[in-house]
């Protein structure tokens, strides 16, 4: 029965197949919990990573099946586009709305982990872009959960570590060599513990928005129930309205259907847009600029000298915008930043400065 031992739950992103592996590779063959593994992969790509991960340890590693059992010491892998929710006994795997412009996304998986094995979870962030990871990790703690993150010194990408070491009171920071031998030592004691019950509420905001990565109707149409408050801003994924949620010191945001983002992220995304639209803007222009010049040598060409003066001052104004938005282009759309302090942050920190 899954209940009966420990749930490691691990997310990364960018860099993370190399920690991941490693990882993996110090575990032992006996190693008596389960691990669940969440990293950002194309919609359409064809992931490798249980591949890998069997090859690099002495665990066997999949993309599990939707309603799979959880067995002990099994590596289980988000496929890409599903993410990867942790019950009680089983796994689903669903196509539920993205989180942080990601799906997998860690944040459901730590966060379903969390509701339904509370203190037997251990939940460890590594190397990556951005800050997915870091609400999970907050939800782990509140049940009591062990939280683990990578040294952001020692990250390929310390953004994601970096995060949860600002907005989570973590257990552990630890370089990434020194983390196979922590699990170990962390998962034998939980394994030892008597298995304690427990219900949950719909009172839950960690419970309600498991539903939304389920896309539970009875949740999403139910909007007077919806963690935090409506802000000005839309959803990137779907227009709609985002709630605002002060989670602690991490401020993040969620649509009505369960787009998630955290501050962040949304960022990231409305620059992504922003971008688009001017890359948009620009094609429009230039074609505008075209067509006006093709229309006035057509008026030239039939006398129409007034009407030909009037469509090159408009190719002329079409071209001056779009030499306007092409400096911007060139220039970069401003976007996040990695989060506040980063691995300088830490460093001041453990020296206590």
């Amino acid at each position: 029965m899954a209940g009966n031992f420990p749930i490691v739950v691990i997310g990364a992103s960018a860099g993370g197949v190399e920690a991941v592996s490693q990882i993996v590779r110090g575990l032992p063959a006996d190693f008596p919990g389960a691990i669940f593994i969440a990293m950002h992969f194309p919609v359409h790509s064809t992931s490798v990573l249980p591949r890998i991960l069997a090859r690099a340890g002495k665990l066997p590693a999949i993309h599990p099946e939707h309603g799979a059992d959880i067995e002990a010491g099994h590596i289980y892998v988000a496929p890409p586009d599903r993410h990867l929710v942790v019950l009680r006994n089983t796994m689903h795997l669903v196509r539920g709305p993205r989180e942080n412009g990601n799906r997998p996304a860690i944040d459901p998986m730590f966060r379903s982990a969390a509701v339904a094995h509370r203190n037997r979870v251990v939940a460890v962030v590594l190397t990556g872009n951005l800050d997915d990871g870091t609400s999970g990790l907050l939800a782990v703690k509140r049940r009591g959960g062990v939280a683990i993150a990578q040294d952001p010194a020692d990250a390929l990408f310390p953004s994601m570590p970096a995060s949860a070491v600002e907005h989570v009171p973590l257990d552990f920071v630890l370089p990434l060599a020194a983390i196979p031998e922590m699990l170990s030592t962390i998962v034998a004691r939980i394994a030892a513990q008597p298995l304690q019950s427990w219900e949950e509420t719909m009172d839950d905001d960690a419970v309600r928005e498991t539903s939304y990565t389920e896309l539970d109707l009875a949740t999403v149409e139910t909007p007077e129930v919806h963690p935090g408050r409506p802000s000005e801003f839309g959803c990137p994924d779907c227009g709609g309205v985002l709630w605002e949620i002060q989670d602690g010191e991490l401020q993040r945001y969620r649509c009505r259907v369960g787009h998630a983002w955290t501050a962040d992220a949304l960022l990231t995304s409305q620059a992504d847009q922003l971008d688009q639209a001017l890359w948009t803007a620009l094609r429009a222009l230039e074609e505008n600029a075209a067509l006006t010049d093709n229309m006035a040598q057509r008026a030239r060409s039939r006398g129409n000298d007034l009407l030909a003066a009037k469509f090159e001052r408009d190719a002329r104004t079409a071209r001056h915008r779009a030499h306007v938005i092409q400096q911007a282009l060139l220039a970069g759309i401003p976007a996040a930043a990695e989060p506040s302090g980063g691995a300088d942050k830490f460093e001041a920190k453990k020296t206590g400065s």
